[in-house]
């Protein structure tokens, strides 16, 4: 959740559209895992506010890439550097983080 204001804001104002996945499609109405505009063939980039061990983003990657997408970038507000980015990097994801913890230790 802590990521859809970011990539609402990012998609805001590059212009590029925007879609929520959720953790498991609802059981009603729409039935969907993901809400947006068709993503089937595209390249899809999923944000996060803050990555810790990647789990989330390997397991949302690998059911938009079951339903058609291809997604190999994540950008996140902070990498707490636990181990995601690697995790990810396994996954054929490359994260890019705004922040690592390393960066916010240093200014504090």
């Amino acid at each position: 959740m802590g990521g859809i204001p970011i990539a609402t804001m990012v998609s805001h104002y590059s212009n590029i559209p925007c879609l929520f996945v959720r953790k498991v499609a609802k059981q009603h109405g729409t039935s969907k895992l993901a809400e947006g505009q068709d993503f089937s063939g595209k390249q899809v980039t999923i944000v996060e506010d803050i990555v810790s061990s990647g789990g989330q983003i390997i397991l949302s990657a690998k059911d938009l890439r079951d339903l058609g997408a291809e997604v190999t970038h994540a950008l996140c507000v902070i990498d707490r550097q636990s181990g995601g980015k690697e995790k990810l990097a396994e996954n054929h994801i490359t994260l890019t983080s705004l922040f690592t913890m390393d960066n916010l230790k240093r200014h504090h």
